[in-house]
């Protein structure tokens, strides 16, 4: 149940000392819209504790802005299927720019994914997106070894 989960979740934040704000849930969309009211309320609750939320794979699955526009979420992962290929596909190109653009009018924050290149890291900072994530940019390591990566310097 919710309340199970959620009472888990404030004694992780007791037992660890971890700062709620410190903590941003990523919930894919098809989970977040299969449902819609669990997920709004479960977020509202998270977020009075200071949590952030972040949609992921925008897109991909059941998407519709409709959903979103009730989705209380801080952020909004744009799919990679639309950013891997938005060099050589139009349509691609722009679900990313209307995702962004619609993203950012709504107040959230844009995340790329599958950013695997310097050419797509460039497009999208032309486009606005807030931030990108990829394989170009750097794989995933153990946090113990986690340094600041600055993305494709020479």
């Amino acid at each position: 149940s919710d309340e199970t989960m959620l009472a888990y979740i404030y004694k992780q934040f007791d037992t660890w000392k971890i700062p709620p704000h410190k903590i941003c849930f990523e919930v894919t969309e098809t989970a977040a819209i299969g449902n819609l009211s669990f997920a709004t309320n479960f977020f509202h609750q998270l977020q009075f504790k200071g949590c952030l939320f972040s949609l992921d794979d925008f897109g991909s699955g059941l998407s519709s802005f409709a959903y979103l526009k009730n989705l209380s979420v801080d952020y909004l992962k744009i799919d990679g299927l639309f950013v891997k290929d938005m060099l050589q596909d139009e349509v691609d190109l722009a679900m990313v720019k209307s995702i962004n653009e619609v993203g950012h009018v709504m107040k959230k924050k844009t995340v790329a994914e599958f950013v695997e290149n310097k050419k797509i890291f460039n497009l999208l900072k032309v486009l606005g997106v807030d931030y990108a994530q990829g394989y170009g940019i750097g794989k995933p390591v153990p946090l113990d070894e986690l340094t600041l990566v600055k993305p494709f310097s020479s």
